[in-house]
């Protein structure tokens, strides 16, 4: 049930809900990870409890989908087991003009776009401030890196015109470590005018996992906005 009464909440909690109706029986989902895909996999399980939806199973993109699909009551499956995915719902930390987007605030964004990529459908579910003219331009773009690694790729993505910085734990000493065990390196552009382009600049340095660069994987995009102190949902398809 929606209960919350903050409006940027209530948004987050209304554009999860919108991409959770859309999933139907019978269907292989990637789970995103963030606070918007949480409410998206609390609205799915609310769904099977009642009935609505019947035989899905998620794919989850993180401990965390993995930790609240299980809370929820969402079958889990693997790559392994599958060999398509219908449908992925996930967030976004900035979304571009032409759909692509800057991913990984949670430093899930490997396993993101692994599963992201393979889905028939990627659906991301935003509010409006995640909306921007250039990627770049308000969120650092995070690069996983093997640890033994940090050092020469820092270099690496200076002389591509990025300012790389070590992502800190918060409640945890010492650096963030990822889902697998790597490093994520923050980077500061003043704006990324070729997305498609840095991607592959930044994945072909050695010791680079995966960036947070999706480039045409997106298909809809769903926007949660406050209009008149009401959540209001637009399409970008």
């Amino acid at each position: 049930m929606i209960t919350e009464q903050d409006p940027t909440k209530l948004m987050k909690q209304q554009v999860a809900k919108a991409a959770a109706d859309r999933v139907t029986s019978g269907t292989i989902v990637g789970l995103g990870s963030g606070s918007t895909a949480a409410y998206m996999i609390q609205f799915l399980g609310e769904r099977l409890q009642s009935g609505q939806l019947q035989d899905i199973k998620g794919i989850p993109t993180s401990f965390q989908s993995t930790v609240l699909a299980r809370k929820y009551g969402i079958p889990l499956t693997t790559l392994d087991e599958v060999d398509q995915i219908d449908v992925a719902i996930d967030g976004a930390d900035e979304v571009d003009p032409q759909k692509n987007l800057i991913k990984g605030g949670g430093a899930a964004h490997t396993r993101e776009k692994i599963v992201d990529c393979l889905a028939e459908q990627f659906i991301v579910v935003v509010d409006s401030s995640k909306l921007v003219d250039k990627l770049g331009s308000t969120f650092l773009l995070p690069v996983e890196v093997i640890p033994t690694a940090v050092s020469p790729v820092m270099r690496a993505i200076a002389k591509l015109g990025g300012q790389p910085e070590l992502r800190m734990a918060v409640k945890k000493a010492g650096p963030v470590v990822t889902d697998q065990g790597n490093l994520v390196i923050d980077v500061k552009f003043d704006y990324i005018d070729n997305p498609g382009e840095m991607e592959k600049s930044l994945n072909n340095i050695p010791g680079v996992l995966e960036n947070g660069l999706f480039v045409g994987v997106a298909d809809i995009i769903l926007v949660g906005e406050i209009q008149d102190g009401q959540p209001i949902i637009k399409e970008i398809s």
